[in-house]
């Protein structure tokens, strides 16, 4: 088994292809197994979508938005802003992990597929991330 910690760069609010991002990081993979991926963070998610059309990607951010609102009083969570208890909402709801197979030594992703990180903070930060690599 190994682990590989880094971070990925800021992104506006929105979900964002990351994809790219991840595949600069990975060592040499086994020929198979399991790679997860978890996000350090509670106001952000992981998700795995459709990674061609990019109207996917708004549709989830509106649709998600429409869900979880933020102009609603009765939240008591406020402290970092209008923004912050509906992301910690959203990230219950999408999640902060997926598990991709490795096989062949590569990420076993469908042909449409893509990881993707959903930033649901207007000033999210630089986000940080743990790959397990699970040889079988």
């Amino acid at each position: 088994m190994n682990q590989i910690l880094f971070s990925i760069p800021q992104f506006p609010r929105g979900i964002h292809l990351i994809t790219p991002h991840i595949n600069t990081h990975l060592p040499t993979l086994p020929t198979e197994g399991i790679f997860h991926l978890f996000l350090q963070h509670t106001s952000a998610g992981l998700t795995l979508n459709e990674n061609v059309d990019p109207t996917v990607r708004s549709d989830m951010k509106r649709s998600l938005d429409e869900l979880i609102r933020e102009d609603i009083s009765h939240y008591e969570h406020t402290d970092e802003g209008a923004d912050d208890m509906p992301a910690h909402i959203k990230t219950t709801l999408v999640g902060n992990s997926v598990s991709i197979p490795i096989t062949d030594r590569k990420l076993n992703l469908g042909t449409w597929q893509g990881i993707y990180l959903c930033e649901f903070r207007n000033n999210g930060g630089q986000r940080r991330l743990i790959g397990t690599i699970i040889p079988v």
